[in-house]
This record gives C-alpha cells, structure tokens and sequence, in this order.
C-alpha cells in the first residue's frame, strides 16, 4: 500500500506552496488505493504554536482532502533518544559547540544549506557542560554502510554523495532532533512508503538514506516536486508572509474549486511553478 504524509510544522499559517504539497501527496496515495497522512512537526520550541493545528486541519478539509492523522512529534521524543543511543553506539556522534556565525568564518564551500561545516569540532574536547548539538560524522557513517542509493520518481536513481554535505546537525543544541533525525525516524514508523515534498529537500535525502541504513529502517521511495514561487523567483515561505490559506477559507472562498485549480497548474496570481533547488 502506498502510504504518503503531509508534516507541517505549527510556526505560521499554511501558504499555497502547502496546499500544492498536500494535493500533491494526497492525489498520489489516493491514486494507488493508499492512505494519506497528516502528522503535526511541533518540536520547533518557542516557534511552536499550538493553536495553529486545528487551523492545519481546518485548510485541508477546505481543499477537500481527507486524512488518516498520526501523533505529533512532541509525543516521540523517547524514539528520537533511542536512534540517538544507537548512533552514539556506531561511533558516529560527536558533539558541536561552534555557531553559525563561526562556521560561516571558517567554512571554504557553500552548499545547500550554507556554509558547509568544516568538522571543527570532530576531533575537539567539548566540555560535558557546553551547550553542544550533536553532529554525524558522515565519514564515518558511510565507512559503515557502504554505497547507498534511493529512488526518486522523478528524478529516478541517486547515488548518496556526500559532496556538499558536511556533518549534518541530528540534535540541536536547543531541541531534542533536527529536521534530518525527526522526518526519517517518524517516517518510518508511521509506515510512509513514499515521501512527497518540495525540491528544496532533494539535497536532504542522502543523510536521511545514510540514517536509515544505520538504524535499520525500511527505505521508502521519494517524491520531490517542483516548488511554487513567488513573482521574484523566490519560494514561498512563511517568513516572507505569503498569503495564507486561511485569508483566502475566512474569506468564503471555495477551497476544493482552488484545489482543483491547482491540480490544472493554474496559480494564484503572482505565483508561478519552478524548479528552483535552493
């Protein structure tokens, strides 16, 4: 059974580029007889607001989707614990006090995401009382594994390349999981079969691959679909205030009609569809 999953995090309103998402993974469980999930990602500390997801469920039921809803993140911190004590054991774990001012300074390439952290603290003594996130030795990691490979639909076969990835963040140094260990820890137990999300997660998928070859999870497939941008160019983010789903349900608008209009490739006006990797 195809199982796919929409996971928004509770720290704005939901914009076009969700809804986009959502459908996206909605039409491609249904289409297969599958289930669609709806999995709340609130462990974004201060950021998190709880209020805002029965504002979710109100804006998915407006586009006329239906949902299997599994338990927020805030209730797995013990599984995000538990993968952690696994990787400690592997020997794959190091802690890191350094900011992000300081590996900007000290970092010679650029990636994805950033400045690509240069591994200043992999051989360094960090005090036991020193804020510290702990990062994954991807050296290491793959030293274990061996060659890994995932399948996007897309984009067919990909070979996990560690160019460009640094050691990536598993636990911050203010919350219990990064983005990387929560999504493929809580994908695999909520039985997700194929991960649809936007391209601007296709570089995250080779540490989620390595993950899931060190913690002996089942490897789903993916499904990276284009992004919906803004009238700059931009990807439409809730930082930068794009307009919310929820302006558009008070309004009275006919959500499922938008919804459909989506599924045409007919965008609200200032809104286009790319394929910008950023």
């Amino acid at each position: 059974m195809t199982v796919t999953r929409f996971a928004p995090s509770p720290n704005g309103p939901l914009h076009w580029g969700h809804a986009y998402s959502a459908i996206v993974a909605h039409d491609l469980a249904r289409a297969e007889g599958g289930r669609f999930l709806l999995r709340i990602e609130d462990i974004d500390g201060p950021r998190s607001r709880p209020e805002l997801a029965e504002e979710f469920r109100k804006d998915l039921a407006w586009l006329g989707l239906e949902w299997d809803e599994v338990p927020a993140q805030g209730t797995r911190l013990a599984r995000y614990e538990e993968a952690l004590d696994k990787l400690n054991a592997l020997g794959v774990l190091y802690p890191c006090t350094c900011t992000r001012a300081e590996i900007a300074a000290a970092a010679s390439e650029t990636g994805p995401e950033g400045p690509i952290y240069p591994g200043t603290c992999r051989h360094r003594e960090v005090r036991p009382d020193a804020p510290a996130a702990l990062r994954m030795d991807l050296s290491k990691a793959l030293a274990i594994t061996g060659l890994l490979s995932w399948h996007d639909e897309i984009a067919g076969e990909q070979a996990v390349d560690p160019a460009g990835l640094g050691d990536p963040v598993l636990r911050r140094k203010d919350l219990p999981a990064s983005y990387h260990l929560a999504v493929t820890v809580d994908d695999a137990a909520d039985g997700v079969t194929l991960v649809t999300r936007g391209l601007d997660l296709f570089h995250a998928t080779p540490v989620h691959r390595v993950l899931q070859a060190l913690l002996g999870l089942p490897v789903p497939r993916w499904h990276h679909h284009p992004l919906l941008l803004d009238h700059e160019g931009r990807k439409l983010a809730k930082r930068r205030g794009s307009p919310a789903l929820a302006d558009h349900r008070e309004a009275g608008e006919d959500g499922r009609a938008w919804a459909a209009r989506l599924r045409r490739g007919e965008w609200p006006i200032g809104i286009l569809l790319g394929k910008l990797h950023i």
